[in-house]
């Protein structure tokens, strides 16, 4: 894994803001990072541990995925589907969880949120090791500078996120590991089919062969620019990469627009660690 490593920092090195990843071989048990306890704003990323900690409401009982909510209030965003629907309309919890992994709704989100609270989230983020990992807002903040920093919205950092990943693959076929997630094999099998249905594929999955199975949730938020995934290998899973970025520019030096170079980035980088994990 070391040449790629090399390999990776060297492209990274090249971009014009903050980079940083985690990079886990799942058959070797290998992992690697790059800045990978530098905490940064989350934006959506967060949406996975809020995703976990639902599902233990599930499996406790507390929540039922076929439940039918209406939904009346509608968050303007710049992600997701909801808040072009007419109030009043009435969906599943499933379909309320979908949408929140799919593409990225807040009203979703905000849905989520409101029921689990955002105290389950951190407790579930900090009994797991997510040190660097704070959930402090149910819904984005679209007042902050673009350049916000870590601190004043919701934090992470890429190796508490292949934590979170990592427990989640493993939970999926050890029921201990699932046990220790407070949800089943099935609830974690759920997790993964739900970001596998991802409509947002610009950044890891972008180079990746046509037909790869990809697991991921992206996060964007002013110059963070981030995904997170579980990467496969026909049915199994191959490998987790997840991708961070701060500062990127509206426009980096050379003329690019800063969103296309961090999006092109990620999908380079992802396809280096499928072309070495699966073909060296």
């Amino acid at each position: 894994m070391d040449a790629l490593v090399a390999r990776m920092n060297a492209l990274s090195d090249e971009a014009p803001f903050h980079v940083g990843w985690y990079l886990k071989d799942l058959l070797s048990g290998q992992s690697a990072s790059r800045h990978g306890d530098v905490v940064v704003p989350s934006a959506s990323t967060r949406k996975v541990a809020i995703l976990m900690t639902t599902l233990q409401g599930v499996c406790d009982g507390r929540y039922d995925l076929e439940e039918r909510i209406t939904v009346d209030d509608l968050f303007k965003t710049t992600s997701g589907a909801f808040q072009w629907f007419r109030p009043g309309f009435t969906v599943t919890f499933h379909d309320i969880l979908l949408m929140m992994m799919i593409v990225s709704d807040n009203t979703a989100t905000r849905l989520v949120t409101e029921r689990v609270g955002l105290d389950r989230v951190q407790a579930f983020c900090d009994a797991l090791g997510m040190r660097g990992t704070v959930h402090r807002l149910g819904t984005p903040n679209y007042s902050l500078p673009r350049d916000h920093g870590p601190g004043h919205s919701n934090d992470t950092c890429p190796d508490d996120q292949g934590v979170l990943l990592d427990a989640i693959v493993a939970g999926a076929s050890d029921p201990a590991a699932a046990s220790r997630l407070g949800v089943t094999p099935e609830l974690c099998l759920y997790a993964l089919d739900l970001m596998s249905k991802q409509r947002l594929r610009n950044r890891i999955p972008s180079w990746m062969p046509e037909g790869v199975r990809i697991a991921n949730k992206t996060g964007s938020l002013g110059g963070n620019l981030n995904d997170v995934a579980v990467v496969y290998q026909g049915e199994t899973p191959r490998f987790i990469f997840t991708y961070f970025t701060d500062g990127v520019p509206v426009e980096t030096p050379d003329g690019r627009a800063g969103h296309a170079v961090a999006d092109h980035l990620a999908g380079n980088l992802a396809r280096m660690a499928w072309d070495a994990l699966t073909k060296g």
